[in-house]
């Protein structure tokens, strides 16, 4: 999968809204040329909301070993919640990680530095975890339009 085919497949779920900084937007110049998905209707990026996933194209600060700094390295990260995370890891997201390579590819593993929160992640996803991203991604979307209805419930009572 390449980074348009999945900001495509997220952009035709129902109210998920793509964020893509770039120079000159008054984002943070760490963020330029990252991707990231929020559930948002109205077509606009929401207050206080985490995104339900992002695709990044470089190393973060704490993040060096994943080695995003390849060429054509990008990894798409997903909130994929306790039950998706214990069906890819085999382990509860606060339980300590295995020795995975954070720079394989086409691999589902714990987010690197958000996998006690319920993070998975992929880098350059391929043959061997299309269909698992494309359901990671739906399943995150569900989730925070989810959080989303529950909150507006709440405020309306």
């Amino acid at each position: 999968m390449t980074m348009e085919e999945i900001i495509d497949f997220v952009q035709n779920l129902d109210g998920a809204l793509a964020v893509r900084p770039e120079p000159g937007d008054g984002s943070p110049e760490i963020s330029w040329g990252d991707t990231f998905f929020f559930y948002s209707p109205e077509g606009v990026m929401p207050e206080r909301t985490q995104p339900f996933a992002t695709i990044v194209t470089k190393n973060q600060p704490g993040d060096e070993r994943s080695r995003l700094d390849r060429p054509d390295t990008f990894r798409v990260n997903v909130a994929a919640g306790k039950e998706s995370f214990l069906h890819w890891t085999g382990h509860t997201p606060r339980e300590p990680a295995t020795d995975e390579d954070p720079g394989a590819a086409d691999t589902v593993m714990a987010h690197p530095v958000y996998g006690s929160v319920g993070w998975l992640a992929v880098v350059n996803p391929g043959a061997r975890t299309d269909e698992a991203v494309r359901e990671l991604l739906r399943t995150a979307h569900h989730r925070a339009r989810s959080r989303r209805e529950r909150r507006t419930d709440a405020t309306a009572s």
